[in-house]
């Protein structure tokens, strides 16, 4: 590996070791109030009353009325209410808030309040939904032709669940009015974000806001948008109150009423001539859930993604994001690429069942290289180091040889393994960078001559202070210590884009980059300077048509092979993780450690996904999981065997050959695990999570038959 891989120590070790790092609920001022939600107990009603109790001195109840600019929470589409109006749309919407003094006091007049509900019929059912919020569908060559001329078409489709990011720090915002502005501080991925939703809400300018990144316990993707709408009811509280309002979610409250991943159906329509696969036809769902927020993207994604790494010449895909009278759906890691992932490898595989032909095999045959056209008409232009990638897999697992001696065991303990192929695009979809992002950065040269990084991004965990700052040391020559890199504060920061997208480290990187070499160049000892350097798209790519769903949908590719080893126990059903594997390709690794822990913590995500992470609603659409007594996430104890490698494959648009990686670790795992369980009992499988309870309904049937 390179120089820059080598691991160091991260820029937060001490201040997290120590204690000394201040998260959102550490932060307390003289006069700072409490507010806590009121949520609707509803899934669709109108409100015909609100009572309220006997409120104390300094007790305040916010609601829509006190919404000075827009009650809309800018997100993509403006449409999620900052606070309910007439209806609400599911449960969990907020209503309204109590602020004061005391936590108490504002839970007991919390209790106290009575909402009178018309209630109308609620939707729960995706696939019953007539109001589709987002519709989009490409096609390439002949589909039809393909279709009217099979030998056979094989149909199946396949069922995603909910996901709940399980981040350690719940969602927190501190709102606070100052000298003619509103301050805005907490756990959040994206300040530029809430910035401007914010600023929207309580009807201001943008001068007039300013936003502050708290060190922040993980995000997933559930720090993504949602943090803007908590800012926005947070903000226009506190300008009522005219003091600090602190709102810090209680961990059911969590869980009950922020976003999931979006859950999915997706159904495959595959074109069988001569025993060659001659093209495919995709429909994909997505549960939207009551409001859009980023559905839009996430589904885009999706669809992107929906004929996995192979070559299909006639292809047609064509996805939803409906309404639903449920919790709304939004960022989860992968973003909208986990649920039709795991249907394109699950159609391969049972495609090659039905053909009688080695499952890998099968994939091999059909997986792209370098050069051929994506799915939406773009480019691979770099190289797809897949086979090498599968060879290295089959070396340390002996999946191939185990795949064949695990086929048709019978007694109580039955072995599996499977494998899987995918990838990750790397950044904003089409032109969203050129178009929307528009990234700018700044390196501020001292007198003393340390190096400050002033970027918007965020580190959440995933060590982006300490990559940004090797970067940039090594770009000067100078020593790590001697540059400094603070939590994103918008007074002081340009606006880089989002920590979302594995576009951090590639994009924004790569312009820190620059911006050094710059620096470097021109560097004045004892002086200070500011050095600026914008975004600018790379020449090669194809350009993208969103309304065509057509060229490049992203400049590269990061890669990667999953294959998970497990026992199943056909008396109890229970699942035992024997081995799980991956390998990336994300480039150039710019800090080892930090990626084996974003690699590792992604394969877990990936079990929890396929296995156990089960979340559900009742019958009047309150989600039964709110805790994790009852909604189980994988520990390390679960996977005592965990192995990831990586490959060195430079992208040279990136900064030191860097490109994505925080996405990818998840994608991939769900069909490489019910592969494994397919393998080892012997049928077929289209839904995740796959749990225990559903493996002994199988293991009945089995025994009925």
């Amino acid at each position: 590996m390179e120089k820059i891989s080598e691991s160091i120590k991260k820029k937060d070790h001490d201040a997290k070791i120590s204690g000394r790092a201040l998260y959102v609920d550490d932060h307390v001022t003289d006069g700072m109030f409490c507010g806590k939600l009121l949520h609707s107990a509803r899934a669709k009603a109108r409100i015909a009353a609100i009572h309220l109790p006997q409120l104390p001195e300094e007790y305040f109840i916010v609601d829509r009325n006190d919404v000075a600019g827009i009650n809309r929470v800018h997100i993509v589409l403006d449409d999620t209410p900052v606070f309910a109006e007439d209806t609400v749309e599911y449960v969990g919407e907020p209503i309204l808030m109590v602020v004061g003094p005391e936590g108490k006091e504002v839970e007991r007049i919390l209790r106290e309040i009575v909402v009178v509900y018309e209630e109308q019929e609620p939707l729960f059912d995706m696939r019953k939904s007539d109001v589709a919020f987002f519709n989009y569908n490409y096609a390439k060559g002949d589909i039809d032709k393909a279709l009217a001329e099979a030998d056979r078409v094989l149909i199946e489709t396949f069922q995603t669940g909910y996901q709940e990011q399980a981040y350690l720090e719940t969602q927190g915002i501190i709102a606070y009015p100052q000298d003619g502005r509103m301050t805005v501080r907490g756990s959040m991925q994206c300040p530029y974000y809430v910035h401007g939703a914010v600023a929207k809400a309580i009807g201001c300018d943008a001068k007039a806001v300013r936003v502050i990144q708290d060190v922040t316990g993980g995000g997933f993707g559930g720090k993504e948008a949602f943090p803007s709408i908590l800012a926005c009811q947070t903000a226009v509280a506190a300008m009522k109150a005219n003091k600090p309002v602190k709102v810090i979610y209680d961990r059911r409250e969590d869980m009950e009423f922020t976003s999931k991943r979006h859950p999915s159906i997706c159904t495959y329509k595959v074109a069988i001539k001569n025993g060659e696969i001659t093209g495919m036809d995709i429909d994909v769902l997505y549960n939207s859930g009551a409001y859009t927020t980023l559905s839009p993207v996430v589904l885009q994604r999706g669809l992107i993604c929906a004929s996995g790494v192979y070559r299909v010449d006639n292809l047609r895909v064509a996805g939803r994001a409906v309404k639903t009278n449920t919790v709304p759906s939004g960022a989860y890691r992968g973003f909208g690429a986990p649920q039709t992932f795991f249907a394109a490898e699950m159609m391969m595989a049972h495609v090659a069942r039905e053909l009688r032909v080695d499952s890998l095999e099968l994939r091999e045959k059909y997986m792209v290289k370098q050069g051929d056209a994506t799915s939406t008409s773009g480019k691979y232009h770099f190289p797809v180091p897949l086979p090498a990638m599968i060879a290295r897999m089959d070396a340390i697992t002996g999946y191939r040889k185990k795949r064949r001696l695990y086929k048709k065991q019978t007694g109580r303990y039955r072995k599996g393994i499977g494998l899987s192929l995918f990838f990750h695009g790397c950044g904003f979809t089409g032109s969203g960078e050129r178009d929307y992002i528009k990234a700018v950065v700044q390196l501020r040269k001292n007198a003393d001559d340390t190096v400050e990084v002033l970027a918007s991004n965020t580190d959440i965990g995933q060590g982006l202070k300490t990559t940004f700052s090797k970067i940039v040391a090594d770009t000067l020559g100078i020593a790590f210590d001697r540059v400094h890199i603070d939590n994103p504060d918008t007074d002081l920061v340009p606006d880089s884009g989002p920590t979302v997208a594995s576009r951090s480290l590639m994009i924004v990187g790569g312009l820190l980059e620059r911006a050094a070499a710059r620096l470097k160049a021109g560097w004045r000892a004892g002086e200070e300077q500011l050095i600026e350097e914008r975004y600018v798209q790379p020449e090669f790519l194809i350009p993208f048509d969103l309304e065509k769903f057509k060229g490049d949908a992203y400049p590269t590719y990061s890669w990667s092979v999953n294959i998970i080893e497990l026992e199943i126990d056909t008396l109890t059903a229970t699942h035992k993780v024997i081995g799980a594997w991956g390998i990336y390709d994300v480039g150039v690794p710019i800090d080892l450690n930090i990626l084996h822990g974003q690699m590792q913590g992604g394969l877990m995500q990936g079990i929890g996904y396929a296995s156990m992470e089960q979340m559900d609603y009742n019958d009047k659409g309150l989600i039964r999981n709110n805790s994790y007594s009852d909604y189980i996430v994988p520990t390390a104890v679960d996977v005592p065997r965990l192995v990831t490698e990586f490959i060195n494959n430079p992208y040279p648009y990136g900064p030191y050959g860097a490109k994505g990686a925080g996405e990818l670790p998840v994608v991939g795992v769900a069909p490489a695990y019910i592969a494994a369980m397919e393998n080892a009992l012997g049928i077929s499988i289209n839904k995740i999570p796959f749990t225990p309870e559903d493996t002994m309904k199988v293991l009945q049937e089995a025994n009925k038959a």
